[in-house]
């Protein structure tokens, strides 16, 4: 076989994954082992085990203990929808990170007080080091656990008000608006920007992926005559979701 000018490796890890995404190698099918790609491909043991590495960084293959390399079921991606505002009475947290009307999930939430990172406070426009609740969310659609969230909100705005804790006290469990008009904060915008990144080896944990999945990751900010008072972060497993915007023309 002639590579031309890329290299060997890549060119064998592409016949490979054309032929997994063709079905030429199905599901659950084993991966040609290292010293057949060799003599077929008429490359180095070296070349071989790079080609493999390709393919389980980019989670189209899986590794079983003292079995071998086979080809992983490829989920059809699902849905995640966003429109901006959410409805401001009885927004549950679910609701909040999915727009979809027939969006009925289940969640766990912890918050905990703590210093507001660099990062954190350049996005609330706060001082770092100023206190800030951190609210950590497991989101789950029919049992599967199908997105993370973090959020930050600043004390100075919330503190020592009924809607400090976001799951505690007569609000707990509602959306942003409706939580911060609670206090007479009247939310007026909101921005998202979406990006990619290697997940996190906690958050592959939680959400079922193996290491080198792509996460894509909503960084999300409530605003309030310019003051910010809630920025999170949303991660989906990229393989199984799109995330789909629903943005109304005014």
């Amino acid at each position: 076989m002639t590579f031309g000018e890329q290299p060997a490796y890549l060119r064998v890890a592409g016949d490979l994954r054309q032929k997994i995404v063709d079905g030429s190698l199905p599901p659950h099918t084993r991966l040609p082992s290292q010293a057949r790609i060799r003599e077929e491909y008429g490359v180095s043991d070296t070349v071989a085990l790079e080609a493999r590495k390709v393919l389980m960084a980019e989670g189209l293959v899986e590794g079983r203990s003292g079995s071998g390399t086979y080809v992983r079921e490829r989920p059809v991606p699902r849905r995640v929808s966003r429109s901006g505002y959410r409805p401001t009475k009885g927004a549950s947290p679910f609701r909040q990170e999915q727009a979809e009307e027939a969006a009925r999930g289940t969640w766990e939430s912890r918050s905990e007080q703590e210093e507001a990172t660099v990062e954190i406070a350049k996005r609330l426009g706060i001082r770092p080091g100023d206190r800030v609740m951190r609210t950590r969310y497991v989101f789950r659609d029919a049992g599967e656990q199908m997105m993370l969230s973090t959020s930050w909100e600043p004390l100075s705005v919330t503190g020592r008000t009924p809607v400090m804790l976001p799951e505690e006290g007569p609000l707990g469990g509602c959306g942003v608006v409706e939580r911060m008009g609670a206090i007479d904060v009247v939310v007026d915008n909101v921005v998202e920007e979406v990006g990619a990144r290697p997940g996190l080896a906690e958050e592959l944990l939680a959400l079922g992926g193996v290491p080198g999945h792509v996460v894509l990751v909503i960084e999300r900010t409530y605003y309030a005559s310019g003051l910010a008072v809630e920025t999170a972060d949303v991660v989906v497993p990229a393989d199984r979701y799109r995330i789909a915007y629903h943005l109304p023309v005014k």
